[in-house]
């Protein structure tokens, strides 16, 4: 089971990895929305914003959110760091439902490019 740490670290590598990225994912990533990650298996809570094409994470807390953020995500450690390693596709997972993804109808469809 991945720890907090190696969550917080898929977290910033993901981060890197946006802010690095051209053309149509550049511009997917480039919104400006509150942000909240549920590990579910730690049962802890990622906080803060996309932003300028980065994430920036504010807080971690646990259980899951206490607000609504406007692009809020949930799944386990493991999950997480494996989609930021490559090791397992987001579409894929998502698909399965191994990862929740909720936003507005918008956002959504800027998002896809992401996927």
């Amino acid at each position: 089971m991945a720890t907090i740490d190696e969550c917080r670290a898929a977290l910033d590598r993901l981060s890197d990895n946006l802010a690095q990225a051209d053309g149509s994912v550049r511009g997917a990533a480039a919104l400006d929305r509150s942000l909240s990650c549920h590990i579910t298996d730690l049962d802890q809570t990622f906080t803060g914003r996309l932003d300028g094409g980065r994430i920036r994470v504010d807080a971690v807390s646990p259980g899951p959110p206490a607000t609504k953020a406007e692009i809020r995500l949930a799944m386990t450690g493991d999950d997480l760091v494996a989609m930021v390693a490559g090791e397992l596709k987001f579409a894929k997972a998502w698909a399965s439902g191994r990862v929740r993804l909720e936003a507005g109808f918008r956002d959504l469809l800027r998002l896809k490019s992401l996927l």
